[in-house]
């Protein structure tokens, strides 16, 4: 047992060491790059550097599969050159069996991100998308609800304020939809309550649509109008509305699944939400696949030479199995193949893989 606690802590110390230096990494090139992507004049030191604090944790979660398969070579590297893994053999413990504690606490780690990291990460990308929006002036949002959908768009007099009932999977028809309009003092100008509204180039086609118009010394039912057809101006486009859901990860775990109801309801497609939803659930099975990867090719004594070689190939095997897991969630976000292979398949994968090299290198 004392054993373990001291591999835990090897683990431990390693992990964290390797995540701080990656965090300042990330979190200088970030606010680099938002300096270069506002103009000077909008976001200046101070603003970038909340920028690139709010996006940095959603890039090191990301990140959480190499993190790991570099902690672990960290580990037993630095345990093979005080030949700590000799000793430990010798006492009569084998190598697989050393392997449970940092396997179990890089599954605790993917359990701690999934319960607690998870959440935070959702919030700061959510927080920085809102900030980044008001930088730039983009105003064009869209939110789902157990009422219906709710879209804002900008318009030259004002804000538009849209409403519907449900739509089509790629938010370009709506159905029972209700258009308020508002002057950029925040007045309300006009309402049109329409059957549907169907999105075309530069305007909204709208059936069976009645208006009513507010003014200041006019009855809006009295000035109401019914038309069959009606054309509303609009610059949004298709991909806009679709990308008005932003990421699957700035929603929370907790929230995921009633999400998705709430989306499929509304009549969208929630496949990209259900991958995103099963690979979380995953994450601690591909951290400890990572750990798994990472000792088997650094466990070895360095008297035994090709250590360099050993750390590449961890190193790539690692990658290999992360990208792998990258091109299941888009095959699986297309439709591709199933949700339970894209999230599950890589992960699992990666286990059995790393325990064929484990039971062919090390005598267990």
């Amino acid at each position: 047992m004392k054993l373990d606690w001291y591999f835990t802590r090897r683990f431990v110390r390693a992990f964290l060491l390797v995540f701080g230096v990656f965090f300042g990494i990330v979190y200088l090139i970030d606010m680099v790059e938002q300096m270069r992507r506002f103009d000077n004049d909008v976001v200046g030191l101070v603003e970038a550097g909340e920028l690139a604090l709010l996006k940095a944790p959603a890039t090191m979660y990301r990140m959480l599969p190499l993190l790991t398969v570099l902690a672990t070579i960290m580990l037993y590297l630095g345990l093979a050159r005080t030949s700590e893994m000799v000793v430990t053999r010798a006492s009569g413990r084998s190598a697989i069996r050393s392997l449970f504690a940092p396997v179990l606490t890089a599954f605790f780690f993917g359990a701690l991100g999934i319960a607690a990291l998870n959440p935070i990460v959702a919030a700061t990308s959510k927080q920085f998308e809102l900030v980044s929006q008001a930088y730039a002036g983009n105003t064009n949002t869209l939110s789902v609800s157990d009422r219906g959908l709710w879209l804002r768009q900008a318009s030259e007099n004002g804000q538009v304020v849209i409403r519907a009932d449900r739509s089509n999977l790629d938010g370009t028809q709506f159905v029972g939809v209700t258009f308020y309009g508002f002057d950029p003092m925040g007045e309300p100008t006009y309402r049109i309550a329409a059957a549907q509204a169907v999105l075309e180039p530069g305007a909204w086609a709208l059936s069976e649509a009645k208006r009513w118009s507010f003014g200041q010394d006019s009855n809006a039912e009295e000035s109401s109008n019914f038309y069959p057809k009606f054309t509303l101006p609009s610059d949004l486009t298709r991909d806009q509305i679709r990308d008005s859901f932003g990421s699957p990860s700035a929603i929370p775990i907790w929230e995921l699944p009633g999400f998705i109801h709430q989306l499929e309801r509304a009549g969208f497609s929630a496949l990209q939400h259900r991958v995103w939803l099963h690979m979380e659930l995953a994450n601690p099975i591909l951290l400890a696949a990572m750990v798994l990867i990472g000792a088997g090719f650094t466990m070895r004594h360095t008297r035994f030479g090709r250590t360099g070689l050993m750390v590449l190939m961890a190193i790539l095997m690692g990658f290999s199995i992360y990208f792998l897991r990258n091109f299941a969630q888009v095959l699986g976000e297309n439709g591709q193949i199933p949700v339970i292979v894209a999230a599950w398949a890589p992960p699992l994968a990666g286990v059995f893989m790393s325990l064929g090299l484990l039971f062919h290198m090390e005598d267990g």
